[in-house]
């Protein structure tokens, strides 16, 4: 209270000697209004022009309906805040403002950036101390989130993730994938459109992970699409991230480290298409594949399967010029094999003939000789056949006796009064046993 009464000591001793001051305990009691002009005064008199000013906006409060904005801006070291204050801007400022921040760092005025703004301090008796923000310098800004963007490289390359997403290996044929992305969105569409209408009728599966895209809100989206599709990753071959329209305003959020670190650290290969016109996202560096449109990721994905069916038509042209050899050369080994055989068949043949001829001749010779053989064993045979026949027998003075015309070989079997019949080379002689 002394160091606001004396900041203006010849307004309040005019004012005390005017008007019947009240008091307490014989010291004078002044009101608000007096004290809170008082303090205008001061900082009118003590900050008489705008200041160039850094800070971070902690939270922008803009209000549409009215056109203005009341950030509350902060200095922060490390993760406490140090200083802070109520900022004002008003319409027309802001306006003009916001879109030339927009046109050089391609982001709107949000909270959590760094800024350098023009303001003047004033102290208000109804609405207390603010600055009034008359103009905020993007290229400061955009300096600062080029600093945060070499931070989130170095961070995520001595955490040794950098590389991570990029060197996972893409399936051959990525058939099944998972977009994260807007149903409505033009790259959306650009991109189904592209993949679905190929001219070489290559089919693919695609589901679609709903997210908002841009600006701050984009991080905590589509970082947990990621967890909901790492629960599943079995189900996909590759994620796809695209969004298409708007430029490349509130694409910050894909500089940010806690997105980039999801992407690069992903078990599954991850293709970007977030529409980065200008300068490449850290996103965009440690995804898997990079492109700027959602198209370009379709025909990305098209061109695998086109890859591989041009290596496919190449290994059937390579394997039916190596048959077509193969087949030449059996062909001419058959034909070699067929002269040969034709060489070799009529020289068997022909000594085939030969021995034919030969063993004929053996064989006449040899039935030639048998049959003389033969003739000759059949001639002794019929001599000893002659010689053995009975009338060569009874010549020689044998007899046969024979009863009831069977020759007698045993005496026993006769009885007495047997009539016999003895047989002699030259008659018969009847006799009676007795």
């Amino acid at each position: 209270m002394t160091l606001t009464l004396a900041a203006d000591p010849q307004r309040i001793k005019r004012h005390i000697m005017e008007t019947p001051r009240e008091t307490f305990q014989d010291h004078p009691i002044y009101s608000l209004s007096e004290i809170t002009m008082s303090l205008h005064r001061v900082v009118e008199r003590t900050y008489p022009q705008p200041y160039y000013i850094k800070a971070e906006i902690l939270k922008l409060n803009y209000y549409p309906h009215s056109g203005h904005c009341y950030p509350e801006l902060v200095e922060k070291e490390g993760n406490s805040i140090k200083a802070e204050m109520r900022a004002v801007i008003w319409s027309a400022n802001y306006q003009r403002i916001n879109q030339r921040f927009l046109d050089i760092t391609g982001n709107p005025l949000k909270e959590n950036i760094s800024i350098l703004c023009l303001a003047s301090i004033e102290f208000s008796p109804k609405h207390g101390l603010a600055l009034h923000i008359q103009d905020v310098e993007p290229n400061y800004t955009l300096g600062e989130m080029m600093k945060n963007r070499k931070a989130v490289i170095e961070r995520l390359q001595k955490e040794g993730v950098f590389m991570q997403n990029k060197n996972l290996k893409m399936p051959v044929l990525p058939k099944r994938i998972a977009v994260i992305s807007v149903e409505t969105s033009k790259g959306f569409s650009d991109f189904i459109s592209t993949l679905n209408n190929n001219r070489y009728g290559y089919c693919f599966q695609t589901e679609l992970f709903t997210s908002i895209l841009q600006g701050d809100k984009a991080i905590v989206g589509i970082t947990t699409r990621l967890d909901e599709i790492e629960k599943r990753q079995q189900d996909f071959d590759c994620v796809v991230i695209v969004r298409g329209g708007g430029g490349d305003v509130g694409l910050s959020c894909y500089d940010d480290y806690r997105m980039a670190h999801r992407v690069a650290t992903f078990p599954l290969p991850v293709l970007t298409g977030i529409g980065h016109s200008t300068n490449l996202s850290v996103t965009d560096m440690v995804a898997h594949i990079y492109n700027i449109t959602p198209t370009d990721v379709a025909f990305q994905l098209i061109g695998a399967f086109q890859k591989f069916d041009e290596k496919v038509n190449q290994l059937s042209q390579d394997l039916a010029l190596k048959s077509k050899g193969v087949l030449m050369q059996h062909q001419a080994r058959l034909i070699n094999f067929q002269d040969a055989l034709t060489r070799t068949a009529k020289y068997r043949l022909e000594r085939s003939a030969a021995e034919v001829t030969n063993i004929a001749d053996n064989l006449g010779n040899m039935a030639a000789h048998l049959m003389q053989r033969q003739q000759d064993v059949l001639s002794t045979l019929e001599d000893k056949v002659k010689l053995l026949h009975p009338d060569h027998i009874l010549k020689r003075g044998f007899s046969i006796t024979r009863l009831n015309g069977k020759a007698v070989v045993d005496a026993s079997t006769m009885k007495s009064g047997d009539e016999l019949v003895t047989q002699v080379y030259q008659g018969e002689v009847k006799s009676v046993v007795k």
